[in-house]
């Protein structure tokens, strides 16, 4: 015999393992002690000639169908919103949405595509239209350069001097002063109280966006009291008045710079008389150095930076020329200009 340890059901079959109704495993019960002194109860003999009675007895489960009883009996309730088992329409319902997704996605592609394309002609535009801006305002800008610069030539070369060794620039006796060639140095003296300026013979000495240097000396160390020096954007006006910048220095006991401009005939000073200690005094020479760099005029003496002006009277398209004042006799050399 074997009973259910949770509904303590008792089964006669010895095939049976699990309980008919939880599916627990059945344990067996122990067969009780004989005792040697109890009454035995004989069965009386069968009666073979009645028929037997019927019983009638559940079928036997098998292992299989007692393990699948068991897993019913105990398997948890479904938790609550766990999704039921699709249907067959189901699938087709997702299998439509499934096609619509790709072809909304092949659509989003195609729509970016086509935009990427006409960023990019967009874009292309956009630097054409710049690229075509920067041409203009180079356009500009030579033409500006070019009208500033009315009398330079475009093919000269990008440097260029003169030592004084040929004679090229005007000589001979003016009513403000003389001019003459010596050892290969051009000599200046002006008259007494006055100056004396003398451009350069010709275009080759143009001096816009050039770099100009000369080297400056007093023959007998004597100061000109109101200078001497180098001069750039040298031209005549149509009136034929000087218009120029010139660079003068005064080589005395206390040596000074100036800067001075002449327009229609008449001088002005641009830079007062300033002390400097990079002149040398006496009959030592000068070097005497201009940048120019479009409206810009940068001074330089010896090789030391000064002083520097805007050319606010747009004189870009004149030449070289030298200065001296009262009667020391200067003497001039090395011009060199480089573009």
């Amino acid at each position: 015999m074997k009973t259910c340890p949770s509904c303590n059901r008792t089964y006669t079959d010895p095939s049976l393992s699990f309980c008919l109704e939880d599916g627990t495993p059945l344990v067996a019960e122990a067969a009780p002690a004989l005792d040697p002194n109890a009454t035995i109860r004989y069965i009386d003999p069968r009666d073979t000639i009645s028929p037997p009675a019927e019983v009638h007895r559940q079928p036997t489960p098998s292992v299989n169908q007692v393990a699948s009883a068991a897993r019913q009996q105990w398997s948890p309730a479904p938790a609550a919103g766990a999704p039921r088992k699709k249907s067959g329409a189901m699938w087709w319902v997702l299998g439509g949405a499934a096609v619509i997704g790709v072809i909304g996605i092949g659509l989003v592609i195609m729509i970016l595509t086509l935009s990427s394309m006409r960023s990019n002609s967009n874009g292309n535009s956009n630097r054409n239209v710049n690229v075509a801006n920067s041409n203009s305002r180079n356009s500009n800008r030579n033409a500006n350069a070019n009208t500033s610069n009315v009398n330079a030539d475009v093919n000269l070369p990008s440097s260029f001097t003169d030592d004084f060794s040929e004679t090229k620039w005007g000589a001979g006796n003016y009513p403000y002063g003389d001019i003459w060639y010596a050892d290969s140095e051009y000599h200046m003296r002006s008259k007494d109280k006055t100056y004396l300026v003398m451009y350069a013979p010709s275009n080759d000495y143009n001096t816009g966006n050039a770099t100009v240097k000369v080297t400056a000396r007093s023959v007998d160390g004597a100061a000109p009291a109101s200078g001497y020096g180098l001069i750039v954007h040298g031209e005549k006006s149509k009136d034929g008045e000087l218009e120029d910048y010139a660079l003068l220095i005064y080589n005395g006991t206390e040596p000074q710079y100036e800067v001075i401009k002449h327009k229609a005939g008449a001088q002005s000073t641009v830079v007062p008389w300033t002390k400097s200690s990079v002149i040398r005094s006496g009959i030592n020479p000068n070097q005497l150095e201009v940048r120019a760099k479009g409206a810009e005029l940068s001074f330089y003496i010896n090789g030391q930076y000064v002083d520097r002006i805007t050319d606010n009277e747009n004189f870009k398209g004149g030449v070289a020329g030298l200065y001296t004042s009262d009667t020391p006799e200067v003497a001039f050399d090395d011009l060199e200009i480089k573009r």
